[in-house]
């Protein structure tokens, strides 16, 4: 679980973040909304322990970040997984060389017992006998599978996702998403998610926080967003034909 509560994020004179608060729960796929400048970025570098807000805390069951030691923060990035926009796997390392990487760096297991941990993960996101090829050789799902699979190796308490549709192409980003969802559910991880993909709010978002320059301007549920009366969020994710339909429908429907 993971408490935010009234964080202020500055850069010089622009105030970037603007008293947030919010929790996210374990076992949920919690998912940040919001037009380009609205901090979306900032907020999840900022629960990444990447940005330090000026004020306000964050609280990572139980543990408030303005408390940590150093070896408290050194601890608390072994529990970290983390999903980049672009997968970030290493192009000169293989599958297995890339989802080993943490176990190596954070683990003293035995070669033996990182391989099975490694095999484990990759058979849970389907990537099983994987193991030699090179990013270059894989599809972009196949990479962002890869990815998924470096992030829970270390069987993560929190979750984190930048964008881990981008690039990909409808039928891949609805696999994705069900993916980081049962893993999700299965491992009880707290899942955040940054996404500009409204498919993804729409099916997997159990919790949705929308940012608006830098304040929560709404949350709620998948469900909860069909039926929204806040402007902002209808103008947001309703701006397509589609959606205005689907919205207009679960209306009708009530």
């Amino acid at each position: 679980m993971i408490q935010v509560n009234d964080i202020h994020k500055s850069f010089g004179e622009a105030e970037v973040l603007k008293g947030i608060s919010t929790e996210f729960m374990p076992g949920k796929t919690n998912l940040i909304i919001g037009q380009s400048g609205a901090g979306k970025t900032v907020f999840l570098k900022s629960l990444l322990g990447l940005h330090i807000p000026e004020e306000g805390t964050i609280v990572y069951n139980g543990q408030i970040n303005t408390e940590m030691t150093i070896d408290d923060k050194r601890e608390f990035r072994k529990e970290l997984g983390m999903v980049f926009q672009g997968s970030a796997l290493f192009d000169s390392l293989n599958v297995e060389e890339n989802v080993m990487f943490p176990l190596k760096m954070f683990t003293k297991q035995t070669l033996g017992e990182m391989l099975d941990r490694v095999n484990f993960v990759l058979k849970r996101v389907d990537l099983e006998n994987s193991n030699p090829k090179f990013p270059a050789e894989l599809s972009g799902g196949m990479q962002k599978r890869v990815a998924i699979a470096r992030a829970i190796v270390m069987n993560p308490k929190y979750l984190f996702c930048d964008e881990p549709n981008s690039g990909l192409d409808p039928s891949t980003s609805i696999l994705i998403d069900n993916l980081i969802k049962e893993i999700t559910e299965e491992y009880q991880i707290t899942t955040v998610i940054n996404t500009h993909d409204m498919n993804s709010v729409m099916e997997i978002g159990d919790k949705i926080v929308f940012l608006k320059d830098g304040i929560k301007a709404w949350e709620g549920s998948s469900k909860e967003i069909f039926k929204t009366e806040n402007k902002a969020v209808v103008d947001f994710v309703y701006s397509s034909n589609l959606f205005k339909k689907v919205r207009q429908a679960y209306l009708n429907e009530k």
